[in-house]
């Protein structure tokens, strides 16, 4: 069928597929892109060969004719210790200079391979770590990451996440009045989450922000993405919000504790979305 939207599917939940047979299963099912989060063994932006790794990937993604997102979210690249440690918020500054290298790495990596977003989030601030603070070191953060984005000619788009010092919506519009170019990742779970009201309204009234969607399941206040039908998300107002408000990037689909059955996932995933679209 001809789809309204465009579909990707995020490699963090599809760790156990190398990296091009990922590329290949997604292309031969029919989405338009891939969600591409760097890590130790999809991409490491910090490997050996950086360059050539780079331009074979960029070749890759165009011979699959698949458009990208690059994902930051991996959860022991940056720190084997401890998890999505450290951030932008981190007490020590080489904790925070190398956050920031890497988020210049993911934005030179969206550059290269025409990437429509460079999607990252703030991190949860420790207990020793006053508001105040915390606000500032990601302001610094954020100066040095926009301004790279901007040199690329690249979309950097801020997640909220439960938890986060930029957990909701409100908390990325507060920033945006001192950093306008910073457009928003929204992941329809984590509104149900932190229970900020209808997804579909705020793809709605978010559009002129938007940089980027995710879409899963989940049930009303509970942190877990989950397949399509086995929560409590309306799939059909979210969609139809997506096809009015004429959204043209990646939708992306983030099931990243089910690498084990991706095989079955990937398919079945785009079959629910385009029949659900036939009725929106």
């Amino acid at each position: 069928m001809t789809r309204a939207l465009r579909y990707a599917y995020n490699t963090n939940g599809m760790a156990n597929h190398r990296l091009e047979d990922a590329f290949a299963l997604l292309a031969d099912t029919g989405y338009s892109g891939v969600a591409l989060t760097l890590d130790h063994h999809h991409f490491d932006p910090f490997g050996e060969q950086f360059e050539s790794r780079l331009e074979r990937l960029a070749r890759t993604l165009e011979e699959k004719k698949l458009g990208v997102v690059i994902e930051t979210g991996a959860r022991f690249l940056l720190d084997p210790r401890h998890k999505h440690q450290p951030t932008l918020l981190s007490p020590d500054p080489a904790g925070r200079a190398l956050r920031v290298a890497f988020l210049k790495r993911a934005i030179e990596v969206c550059a290269r391979c025409g990437g429509e977003a460079m999607s990252f989030w703030a991190g949860v601030p420790g207990a020793a770590l006053s508001l105040q603070t915390a606000h500032q070191y990601l302001c610094e953060g954020l100066q040095e990451v926009l301004a790279h984005a901007e040199a690329h000619q690249v979309v950097a788009a801020l997640e909220p996440e439960p938890g986060m010092l930029v957990e909701t919506v409100n908390d990325y519009l507060m920033l945006r009045d001192a950093f306008p170019t910073l457009k928003l990742a929204l992941d329809t779970v984590h509104v149900l989450a932190n229970e900020e009201g209808k997804p579909d309204e705020l793809l709605r009234s978010m559009r002129p922000h938007l940089g980027t969607v995710a879409i899963e399941d989940m049930k009303r206040g509970v942190h877990e993405h989950l397949y399509f039908g086995h929560g409590d998300m309306d799939f059909t107002a979210i969609l139809r919000a997506l096809i009015d408000t004429r959204f043209g990037g990646l939708v992306c689909i983030e099931l990243s504790r089910d690498s084990h059955r991706a095989d079955q996932l990937v398919p079945s995933s785009i079959k629910y979305l385009e029949d659900l679209e036939r009725r929106a």
